[in-house]
């Protein structure tokens, strides 16, 4: 049985797959993570960043004695398959992505940080607060918040890839867009699946950014068809 592991975005958590597992449990042996500081796991001294949780996953892969690893990754954690594939090649099989945002300047990271601010958080989107508090705990997600602020203004000075680096990777790559995700441009993912030198593209109708409006039933035969 094929090995797939889901890794998930920013200020998410490895629960939000549930729904998923259920939908590829018969299909394939299933393997998530909370990256450092989200859901369960710890705040690493190791840092908040891209490399950091590449790293942590290469541990897992070692902790579990696993050689490489199809990856489905959402958002930034389809930025951190790819980081993966160029750092770590003989570590990752099969890559797809979905919602990943590719490019970041200072312009984007300081306009995507604005909707960061805790205090605005509760006052605006109390629900939205609520969330991130049982996701990540009472006292970790203002936290959270903070470090995920300061990591996407470092992307927007220092892009962690570039095409550059898209060219080099030799893995097959799916990459994944909802039609109406208004954080990540049709442009910029095109951009990057010219780059690849094997990669696919796919669009999933009437979906927004959260990974909580995905259809899980056409997500799940998408990876199907993609990860045999």
């Amino acid at each position: 049985m094929n090995k797939l592991l889901l890794l998930h975005g920013a200020l998410g958590a490895s629960e939000q797959f549930l729904p998923i597992k259920e939908a590829l449990k018969e299909q394939y042996e299933l393997h998530s993570i909370d990256f450092y500081g989200h859901g369960t796991s710890a705040f690493s001294s190791a840092g908040f960043a891209i490399p950091v949780f590449a790293k942590q996953v290469i541990e897992y892969l070692d902790k579990n004695n696993m050689a490489s690893i199809n990856i489905f990754g959402y958002s930034m954690g389809g930025y951190v398959a790819l980081y993966l594939a160029k750092h770590y090649p003989l570590r990752v099989n099969k890559i797809m992505t979905l919602a990943t945002k590719f490019v970041w300047t200072p312009e984007i990271a300081a306009s995507e940080t604005k909707m960061l601010n805790p205090e605005l958080i509760e006052s605006k989107v109390p629900d939205f607060a609520q969330q991130l508090k049982a996701r990540h705990g009472e006292h970790k997600w203002k936290e959270l918040l903070q470090h995920t602020a300061e990591m996407m203004v470092d992307m927007g000075n220092n892009a962690v890839l570039n095409s550059k680096d898209y060219s080099t990777i030799e893995q097959a790559v799916l990459l994944g867009l909802g039609d109406r995700d208004k954080m990540v441009s049709l442009q910029e993912s095109q951009e990057v699946f010219k780059s690849l030198k094997n990669s696919g593209f796919y669009i999933l109708p009437y979906t927004k950014h959260p990974l909580e409006s995905v259809d899980t039933k056409r997500l799940s035969t998408e990876i199907i068809r993609f990860v045999q």
